[in-house]
C-alpha cells in the first residue's frame, strides 16, 4: 500500500455529529496499542499482535502518514480510518485505487460510529481527489464489516480466497462530496 498521492495533509479535523477525525497524536499511542493487541478487533485480520512487542515498536506518534485518521469520541481515540493506494493488492480490480480500511475498539462497536466516521472520510476523499473510486476488502465471515460496506455504497466486485478465508472485494464508484 502507498499513500494517496497529491493530497494536502494533514487536513483540518473533520467533525461529524458525534466524532472528530484527525491526525494521530502522541496521546493516541495507548489506544493504538490496545487496537492492535485486541483479539476481538483482529478476529478477521490475522490475529492480534503481542502487547509487549507493540509497546516496544510503536513510535511516540503512531500511524502518522497521509490517509491515517484517528477517530475520536469525547476526546478519546476509539478507532482508526485508513485510506491508502492499493498498489500491491492481490486483485487486479483493486490495483491503484484508493483503499478504505478501518478498525474500532470493541467498546465502540454497535453505535454507528464506524459508519459515521467512514462516511466522513469518504466525503473528505471525494473533495481531496475528485472522481476517485474506492475499494474495500473484508472477510465474508465478518458480518458487521459486510453490512458497513453495503451501507457505505460498496458493491461486490469479486470474492476470492486469501489467508485461509473467503474475502470480499467491493468497490464504491466516485461520488461528489456531501459537503
Amino acid at each position: 500500500m502507498e499513500d494517496l498521492g497529491p493530497v494536502m495533509w494533514p487536513p483540518e479535523p473533520i467533525r461529524t455529529e458525534r466524532l472528530v477525525l484527525r491526525e494521530p497524536e502522541s496521546r493516541d499511542r495507548g489506544a493504538f496499542i490496545e487496537l492492535l493487541a485486541s483479539p476481538e478487533v483482529h478476529t478477521y485480520l490475522g490475529g492480534p499482535r503481542p502487547r509487549d512487542e507493540l509497546e516496544h515498536e510503536t513510535p511516540e506518534v503512531p500511524e502518522r502518514w497521509p490517509g491515517s485518521f484517528v477517530v475520536e469520541l469525547d476526546g478519546a481515540m476509539i478507532g482508526q480510518i485508513l485510506l491508502r493506494r492499493a498498489t500491491g493488492h492481490q486483485r487486479p480490480a483493486a490495483a491503484g485505487k484508493a483503499d478504505l480500511g478501518y478498525m474500532f475498539l470493541p467498546r465502540a462497536w454497535g453505535f454507528g460510529y464506524a459508519a459515521e466516521a467512514c462516511a466522513a472520510a469518504l466525503d473528505w476523499l471525494a473533495t481531496a481527489l475528485p472522481g476517485e473510486p474506492v475499494v474495500l476488502t473484508t472477510q465474508t465471515a465478518n458480518v458487521g464489516s459486510m453490512r458497513l460496506a453495503a451501507k457505505l455504497g460498496f458493491t461486490e466486485v469479486e470474492r476470492f480466497e486469501a489467508w485461509s478465508a473467503e474475502q470480499w472485494l467491493g468497490m464504491r464508484p466516485p461520488v461528489t462530496p456531501s459537503g
